[in-house]
């Protein structure tokens, strides 16, 4: 097979597939408007070109790993204006529904197969490629992806219909929300108990009372150190509020999750947006002091 790859948008979790990519034998050529995140990534055997089109011209399969939908929007646009032959696109960014759709319908309109394929993991588990590929749309585009796919996460399902991807998305980031903030719950009690806190982290984490996120997040909560992100909390926001609307949109309530919300909230007003969700440990622990002092 042709292992050559595109790859638009090199930050934490683009630029992470890209290394894993390469250590696996795939070419791979990158754009990203951070000249930075071009240079790192150069030194790390990725090809960087000059545009998107020029990726969209040089190979046969493009992913695109983007932060905002207006970013994702201009990109479908100068993939669809490149002038290149049919190319499956495969979209891996955390957008709305009706963002995907827009991105499909730009990329059809020029005779390309778009996927919805977002990604289940943080940018240290991109790393690991210890990522679930939540991949949708056309079947036998996402069959072609497959040993793609391996080769930088650990499973990936074809989910059917265009746009499943990112419902089943929503469904993991749900839970995601809730087990950051009960971890961060979980961890305060139990310094408030007097509890060894990394021992907390070693036998809590492999038991029943553990996940993924306990696993990942109470040990920088144990460090105080929340950089570099895994996901920013400014990020991570963003996430919520696309969860919200869509849970809103199928009829269903969502009392756990919406009781997360306003301690992301309060992370950012403390000025913890560029850090790494773990930090909700910190808004809880302010709290609890604040409670203290006012006697309740």
């Amino acid at each position: 097979m042709d292992k050559t790859v595109g790859i638009v948008g090199l930050g934490i979790m683009g630029g992470a597939i890209a290394r894993n990519l390469v250590a696996r034998g795939w070419h791979v050529v990158g754009f990203d408007t951070d000249a930075a995140k071009c240079a790192e990534l150069a030194e790390a055997g990725v090809a960087i070109v000059e545009s998107v089109a020029h990726v969209a011209r040089n190979t046969p399969i493009v992913m695109t790993s983007l932060p905002t939908p207006s970013a994702v929007e201009s990109v479908a646009k100068q993939i669809a204006e490149s002038g290149a032959p049919q190319r499956i696109v495969v979209e891996l960014s955390t957008l709305t529904l009706a963002d995907k759709l827009r991105f499909e319908a730009a990329l059809k309109k020029a005779g390309h197969i778009a996927l919805d394929c977002p990604l289940s993991g943080t940018g240290a588990q991109a790393k690991m490629r210890d990522l679930i590929v939540y991949a949708s749309g056309d079947s036998a585009a996402i069959a072609k992806c497959n040993q793609l796919f391996a080769d930088f996460g650990k499973q990936s399902a074809d989910l059917g219909a265009y746009g499943n991807g990112s419902r089943m998305k929503f469904v993991a980031n749900h839970l995601v929300a809730i087990h950051n903030v009960a971890t961060a719950e979980a961890m305060i009690l139990a310094e408030r108990a007097g509890l060894d806190p990394k021992l907390v982290v070693e036998m809590v984490g492999p038991g029943a009372g553990g996940s993924r996120m306990f696993q990942m997040r109470a040990p920088m909560m144990v460090e105080g150190k929340y950089e570099p992100a895994t996901m920013k909390v400014s990020t991570w926001k963003k996430d919520m509020a696309i969860i919200a609307e869509f849970a809103d949109d199928v009829g269903v309530e969502t009392p756990m999750f919406t009781l997360t919300q306003p301690v992301y909230t309060q992370a950012m007003t403390m000025g913890l947006g560029d850090q790494d969700t773990a930090a909700v440990f910190e808004v809880l622990k302010k709290n609890i002091v604040k409670a203290a002092k006012s006697g309740k």
